[in-house]
């Protein structure tokens, strides 16, 4: 399967030296990560005429846009401790969401801002528009310093000092901040397919694309304090989502709708501005991409590759992995090509829609699929994940059947394409050490439990409901919260 993208990536390799040129005068670039979370491609530039992100598309005509970034997991520790570190977690122990006590990082592995401050580089991480708080870590690993940032602000390194600076937009994950400014009619929004057509999902709907609006108009507000300090010229900004949208059938699942995730990079050169890339990228190479656009060698451990700057290459697909999420027991992998989506599901025998405490409490829908599900008003689409077991083997035209919803699995005129990406898989996990089978300890987790179930009675609590709520009862209380009982 020859990547359609590759002549692109080389048109990148030979306009996009923006890295070594600048070392070579002795001004390294600054290096700049606007991570958010829970963000699906739902923005302007990638084609939703819906929702209003005049600074992202801004951003996207000013850099390279690309239209097939995935994360390696579809919930934020897993992902953000492989972008972090260049290696898939399957490969460090860091797959497991939340992994407590935090495994240690095998000896050779290090944060990739660990070698941007061997260069000299300060570095940085908010939360957000306050430069004074400390932004989002979550990672699975005790990394090997105790101190894997200098401060919070760029504006506390010395005089020309360059720096690598992580901004961690909490939007859009739940709860949804709702945009007063440019409201969104939840009757125009589009549902997926397996959503039922319900004032509630609408509602939760629109109400995730205004926090995308609230999202794009934080990131102007970095973007202008960039130029305030005169930044912009000599700073190399990444743009991108740390997983996919925070709804049912997205985030904790392999389906595009948890992993597929808007991705810009602007190089402060303007070279290959509004320029989209279509080839498969995956969020571990960002870390190389960064090093390399700053003219920093590649550790060869890595297992991301360079995207931009010399010596780019084009990946043919990108494979993601999901494990346990919370107290949520599952694996499954996925290989994701340009056309085709093949996942494996470890454990069959568990249902799509397991008990989660987090998205029993926080996800509208959830809690709709399991009235009308009872009630017997699901489609066939919509019944497919309320079912007791789940195929071994899923197979997805992702062009032809963007949803996800026509398994191809069995189909005989796909028997070639099920083999050869059963087979990249199958590499994958042999070659990168792939450690999801390992057994957990369970007297951790059975400890994890309780304090969780502690946590969530008290949040249940707070909303003067208890968790044994009839499902009846508490889509009456969604109906009331969201504002569309009648």
């Amino acid at each position: 399967m020859a990547s359609s993208c590759a002549g692109g990536i080389a048109a990148l390799t030979a306009s996009s030296m923006i890295g070594c040129s600048v070392k070579d005068k002795g001004n390294p670039p600054n290096i700049i990560w606007l991570i958010s979370e829970d963000t699906s491609p739902d923005i302007g530039c990638y084609g939703n005429e819906l929702v209003a992100t005049p600074n992202l598309d801004r951003l996207a005509g000013e850099g390279v846009r690309f239209a097939n970034a995935f994360s390696s997991n579809p919930v934020c520790s897993p992902s953000r401790s492989a972008f972090m570190t260049g290696m898939y977690q399957t490969s460090i122990g860091a797959h497991q969401h939340r992994t407590k006590p935090a495994v240690p990082l095998p000896s050779h592995i290090r944060l990739v801002t660990e070698y941007f401050r061997d260069a000299g580089y300060y570095i940085t991480n908010s939360s957000s528009i306050d430069f004074e708080k400390m932004g989002k870590t979550d990672w699975n690993f005790k990394p090997h310093t105790d101190k894997p940032f200098d401060s919070s602000d760029w504006r506390d390194r010395p005089p020309g000092q360059p720096f690598f600076a992580q901004v961690n937009f909490h939007l859009t994950h739940r709860i949804f901040e709702r945009d007063e400014e440019r409201p969104i009619d939840p009757d125009s929004v589009e549902l997926p397919p397996y959503y039922p057509d319900h004032p509630v999902a609408r509602r939760d709907w629109a109400n995730y694309l205004e926090s995308v609006q609230v999202l794009d108009r934080r990131i102007g507000i970095v973007l202008d304090r960039l130029d305030e300090d005169g930044l912009l010229e000599n700073t190399i900004i990444f743009y991108f989502g740390d997983h996919g949208r925070p709804h049912v059938r997205g985030k904790q699942w392999l389906y595009d709708s948890g992993i597929h995730v808007p991705l810009i990079i602007r190089l402060p050169d303007g070279s290959n501005a509004g320029r989209v890339e279509n080839g498969p990228v995956s969020l571990i190479d960002l870390g190389p991409t960064a090093l390399n656009l700053a003219g920093l060698p590649i550790p060869g451990h890595m297992q991301g590759r360079p995207v931009l700057g010399p010596g780019a290459t084009a990946r043919d697909y990108i494979v993601s992995a999901r494990d346990r999420c919370d107290m949520t027991i599952d694996r499954i992998r996925c290989v994701r090509t340009q056309q085709y989506k093949y996942i494996r599901n470890f454990h069959p025998e568990r249902p799509y829609n397991q008990f989660s405490r987090y998205k029993d409490f926080f996800y509208p829908v959830q809690n709709l699929l399991t009235v009308l599900h009872e009630r017997g008003e699901l489609n066939d689409v919509q019944e497919k994940f309320m079912q007791p077991v789940k195929p071994r083997e899923e197979l997805y035209d992702v062009v032809r059947d963007p949803h996800e919803i026509n398994n191809l699995a069995e189909d005989p005129a796909y028997s070639s394409t099920l083999v050869e990406l059963r087979g990249i898989l199958d590499r994958w996990m042999d070659e990168t050490g792939d450690r999801g089978g390992e057994p957990e300890n369970m007297q951790i987790l059975e400890n994890e439990e309780a304090a969780r179930r502690q946590r969530y009675e008290k949040l249940w609590g707070q909303r003067g409901l208890s968790p044994d709520i009839a499902p009846e009862d508490y889509l009456t209380f969604w109906e009331k919260e969201l504002g569309v009982a009648e």
